[in-house]
């Protein structure tokens, strides 16, 4: 099957007359802060938890529902905006949010609290790409970069700031000011999108007299991603396939997403248009980005528990771990920017996955003795290596698209790259369970009295601690709990250096999905590109 894709010359409609460095920072601060939810209240679940009188472990729901509501909405992005309308959907969306973020901190109680979570993950669902797709039709076809970069340091750097702000706000307020911060700002950008934002020129508009909602559609969405996302946040508590509330959502989000899929693919009219996939561009550049997603948010998740269960930080420590990489993207986006017109895309992506690459192989050589500089240092190599990929691929993917279809386009690839970080965090953290307890059992058989080292080792701790008045009966039982100790902290550190070495072996699958990508012709017009 062949078809002629837009060019990218077709983009360079009529714009409105506001300047984009106008609009660009008003719809980031609106996607920013729907970012910034979606980890600003993971360090104040204790705190949650505490208040409302529910256990850790119910608390988390917290996060899941909100996670729930975003990722259905995401890929209805195209459709909400051809029903309502660019303007008044994505201010719609930050109305929703900006409310229901109100609601959230004056919630009485904990069902109340999770209805206005996911009432707020409803909202903030139309933000990221509703932001993607109004930055990207606001600049020039030679600013697509540049509208990319503005985009890739709102997602990257948004989830990193999150844990950082959520901890300080907690210990220093309340964890319901972790929902008030976006009252503020929510009303006064919804007073600026009033101001600065409209409809592109001739934009297409659904009458849903004659088309209808393909509910039938929209239902097996709902089932399948629901049914995925509980799978993936719940699945290593339970034991994964040996609960068989694990193995029934699994086979509900095959069943859903697979029916989703072809029935979208065949509907008339349907809900999410994933015959944009047959763009060779869009199509690779979305598979990258769910590989991106899966890197991105593990390393982004794995980091963290490292410094806290094995190295000893607190939590505002750890996330301090993660800040200096956010920094660099923050700083090099713009660079990126400005290089993506003049060098082909496929270097960029292939220099940016050998970087992130090179990271994963020095958080590789952690180990019990790492200080937080070497540890701020991975991450900031990290950085580096991700500004060279995010901004490339999203330009790619969006250039030979035309305008009617960067909506539909920005919330299938936003979605791709969550999905992404979901399966990534899930498999990270199976792994790290797996092998841990594998490499506990290697250690642990050399802790025996045959082993000199071992009996050296026993010898010196019952010693001290006898010399320091312990009898020598609970000086046995102290010396066997603090080896026991040490090969459980030794065994999670070497589980820890296995996923960040299996990160970079996956990470470099990469590069054969950007060497297909075609480099935009940003000076002139560009031949339609013939989907495969």
């Amino acid at each position: 099957m062949s078809a002629a894709a837009p060019s990218a010359a077709l983009l360079e409609a009529p714009r409105p007359a506001i300047n984009p460095w106008i609009v660009a920072p008003i719809v980031a601060t609106a996607a920013f802060m729907e970012v910034l939810d979606t980890t600003i209240v993971n360090v104040a679940l204790p705190h949650i938890a505490g208040s409302m009188s529910t256990t850790i472990d119910q608390s988390t729901w917290v996060l899941t529902s909100y996670l729930l509501a975003n990722a259905i909405v995401l890929p209805l992005n195209g459709f909400m905006v051809s029903v309502f309308g660019r303007k008044r959907y994505f201010m719609g969306c930050m109305a929703v949010f900006t409310i229901s973020s109100l609601l959230c901190g004056l919630a009485p109680s904990y069902p109340i609290l999770l209805l206005m979570r996911v009432i707020q993950g409803l909202g903030g669902g139309g933000l990221q790409p509703g932001a993607q797709s109004i930055m990207r039709d606001s600049f020039p076809l030679k600013r697509i970069g540049t509208a990319m970069a503005v985009y890739g340091i709102v997602v990257v750097v948004g989830p990193v700031l999150g844990p950082l702000l959520g901890g300080f706000i907690t210990d220093n307020a309340s964890w319901r000011w972790c929902f008030f911060i976006n009252v503020p700002i929510g009303i006064v950008t919804l007073i600026l999108l009033q101001m600065v934002l409209h409809d592109p020129p001739g934009m297409k508009r659904i009458d849903l007299r004659h088309s209808g909602i393909d509910f039938v559609g929209l239902s097996l969405l709902a089932i399948g991603l629901a049914s995925l996302q509980i799978m993936l946040d719940r699945g290593e508590d339970a034991d994964w396939f040996s609960s068989n509330l694990i193995c029934g959502l699994a086979i509900a989000a095959v069943l859903g997403l697979v029916l989703f899929f072809v029935w979208e693919w065949y509907h008339k009219h349907p809900i999410v248009d994933l015959r944009l996939l047959e763009n060779r561009n869009f199509g690779f550049a979305t598979l990258g980005m769910l590989l991106f997603g899966m890197v991105l948010y593990s390393t982004t998740t794995l980091l963290p528990l490292l410094s806290q269960t094995l190295i000893g930080y607190d939590a505002q420590t750890a996330g301090w771990v993660l800040a200096p990489g956010g920094m660099v993207v923050f700083c090099m986006m713009p660079l990126v920017g400005f290089l993506v017109p003049r060098v082909a895309t496929r270097w960029l992506v292939t220099f940016g996955v050998l970087v992130n690459a090179f990271a994963l192989v020095l958080m590789g050589r952690l180990s019990l003795e790492t200080d937080f500089h070497h540890l701020a240092w991975c991450r900031t190599v990290q950085g580096l290596g991700l500004a060279f990929l995010f901004v490339p691929f999203n330009t790619a993917a969006f250039a030979y698209l035309s305008r009617d279809q960067l909506s539909s386009a920005a919330g299938i690839i936003n979605l791709t790259r969550n999905i992404g970080g979901s399966i990534g965090i899930a498999l990270a953290e199976v792994f790290i369970r797996r092998v841990s307890q594998q490499h506990q059992v290697f250690l642990a058989a050399n802790a025996t009295t045959l082993n000199p080292a071992y009996n050296q080792q026993m010898s010196a701790l019952q010693g001290a601690m006898v010399h320091a008045g312990i009898s020598p009966a609970d000086a046995v039982n102290n010396a066997h709990a603090i080896i026991y100790n040490t090969i459980t902290s030794h065994a999670g550190m070497l589980a820890y250096v296995d996923a960040f070495h299996l990160l970079a072996w996956m990470f470099l699958l990469v590069i054969p999905v950007a060497l297909v990508l075609k480099t935009p012709n940003f000076k002139g017009k560009q031949r339609p590109v013939a989907v495969e």
